[in-house]
């Protein structure tokens, strides 16, 4: 079936940024123009007042962490030890046969002093095991029960590149630092939750991705079990998914060279199978640093406390894996919070350059959130896409993030006008579910620097918001384009995917405000709606 829509298009296409109708044939884009130009089709949807977007690309998830955080006790929006206390409480009374508690979202400053500790969660639960993870999801708080359970006392040493929090006679404290969050909380989830309880964290993403206007996914940590979770979706629904799902397969720092050049021959032989447009892999994830706000991000000079953080991938490691996988012709995506760690990244892209020579690629590097100058000139060079979350900067949030640095650094915050001006491809996504992973909010923090969470926290940074037009092309075109997929998919041109969404809302003409009330109405991928609202556009 044939379908037209009349009415306000944006397209993200450079030259052709808006249209007045486009026509969808089966999983394609077939017209884009004037109505008057238009084929007949067999359908004329009007849009009525709302508006058509090609379908986000969230350029950076972790699908499996956020159908899992989506049945989490939500933290973020709790601003005092009080707050995250009582609603631990009444989630206990909620199920009083849970034989564990599961939250997220938290922030440092809401807890007194920055520093959790076991003892606050044990006043409000104490007789089940509770894990908490950060709102930056490298960090997990635990109480003391989780520590037995995980068998963590005193003498259980620090796993490399991370740390197990301890108080000032040794004893754990309740916090678990980078890996030791990832190797023990985090391991443990995954040994302990069914592949039922996968299947169900993969529906909700599916639901919430779809009701939410996004069509394609990055998965930034897939791994055997993630992926035998979509493999399942994927089989449920004869080959197709409401959500097409590229892979970076994650590859930790094990201290052992073998071992880690034997996790990306394993992304290798993944991304060699028969790829689909629905589900594949397509490089590996690196992590080569942690977060400003636990100051565990590598940064070339100290924190504001006097401590710094190393990598967790130290160059001389990094190199040859970077090398492999880049020989492979696999995409690398590594995360670099802090200035040392995207200097270390770039310079293992360098080393893999003068090894492999010259050859198609387009490697990333996630977050940026600082960077030295210079660093996005030098990414544009190699051709490195800068893969940026607006959301990360919201001003309800930047506090701890600003105090931990606490000096000239703050202000070159997120600049992402940056990279745009050096000519590096900007791709922007929400990290979900370290934030949330409506994409509508995140163009709001992108084009204003505001809050999406408080509204009544003044803007920060300001200077480094981007016009509206330019940050959607970010979070459609170029977000897709990351992957390799801009010649097919990210705008409304013909030729192109089918994949589009329509808002009720305007917010070229109601103003950047509307995107934190705007509702998506309809949500289409390759030609099928995933989506719709009970009030959605009219047809004809």
């Amino acid at each position: 079936m044939s379908t037209l829509y009349v009415g306000r298009v944006f397209t993200a296409d450079a030259e052709h940024p808006w249209a007045e109708a486009f026509a969808i044939d089966g999983d394609t884009i077939s017209f884009v123009g004037r109505p008057a130009d238009a084929p007949r089709t067999d359908r004329v949807v009007d849009l009525a007042g709302s508006i058509a977007l090609p379908g986000f690309t969230d350029a950076h998830t972790h699908v499996l962490h956020l159908g899992n955080a989506l049945g989490d006790v939500a933290l973020t929006d709790a601003r005092s030890l009080d707050e995250i206390q009582g609603r631990l409480r009444e989630a206990r009374a909620a199920d009083p046969t849970a034989t564990a508690l599961r939250g997220r979202g938290w922030l440092f400053d809401s807890v007194p002093g920055g520093r959790p500790t076991r003892w606050m969660i044990d006043e409000a639960v104490a007789d089940v095991p509770v894990y908490l993870d950060a709102n930056d999801f490298h960090s997990c708080w635990v109480n003391s029960a989780a520590l037995t359970e995980l068998g963590i006392t005193r003498d259980t040493p620090d796993p490399l590149g991370g740390s197990i929090g301890r108080d000032d006679d040794g004893e754990p404290n309740g916090m678990l630092f980078e890996t030791a969050a990832t190797n023990f909380a985090w391991a443990h989830r995954d040994r302990t939750t069914t592949d039922a309880d996968r299947d169900l964290a993969v529906e909700r993403v599916l639901a919430a991705y779809a009701a939410a206007g996004v069509t394609g996914a990055i998965d930034m940590g897939l791994d055997e079990l993630g992926l035998a979770a979509l493999q399942r979706a994927q089989a449920k629904r004869g080959g197709d998914l409401p959500l097409r799902v590229s892979g970076h397969w994650l590859v930790a720092n094990t201290g052992d060279p073998d071992a880690n050049l034997t996790q990306v021959a394993r992304a290798a032989e993944l991304a060699a199978d028969p790829a689909t447009p629905w589900l594949r892999v397509i490089g590996i994830k690196l992590v080569l640093d942690g977060v400003i706000d636990a100051c565990t991000a590598a940064m070339r000079h100290p924190y504001a406390d006097g401590s710094n953080a190393e990598p967790i991938w130290p160059l001389d490691a990094l190199k040859p894996v970077v090398a492999a996988a880049d020989a492979a012709g696999l995409q690398i995506a590594q995360h670099a919070i802090g200035d040392f760690a995207s200097e270390i990244a770039l310079d293992a892209i360098e080393h893999a350059v003068a090894v492999n020579g010259d050859r198609p690629r387009r490697h990333r590097i996630e977050h940026l959130e600082y960077a030295a100058p210079g660093t996005a000139e030098r990414m544009a060079r190699l051709g490195v896409t800068a893969s940026m979350q607006p959301v990360h900067a919201d001003p309800a949030i930047f506090a701890n993030w600003a105090e931990m640095l606490g000096d000239d650094r703050v202000d070159r915050a997120f600049p992402w006008p940056e990279y745009e001006d050096a000519g590096a491809l900007l791709a922007f996504s929400t990290d979900a579910p370290t934030a949330p992973h409506d994409p509508l909010a995140n163009l709001y923090v992108a084009s204003t620097r505001a809050s999406a969470l408080d509204p009544t926290v003044p803007a920060t940074h300001p200077k480094y918001a981007l016009p509206l037009e330019r940050a959607l092309g970010h979070a459609t075109r170029d977000a897709a384009a990351s992957v390799g997929d801009g010649a097919w998919r990210g705008r409304i041109a013909p030729g192109y995917a089918a994949d589009v969404v329509i808002v009720d809302t305007d917010p070229f003409t109601e103003g950047e405000g509307a995107l934190l009330t705007a509702r998506v109405l309809e949500t289409i991928v390759a030609g099928r709606v995933q989506f719709a609202a009970d009030a959605g556009p009219t047809s004809g």
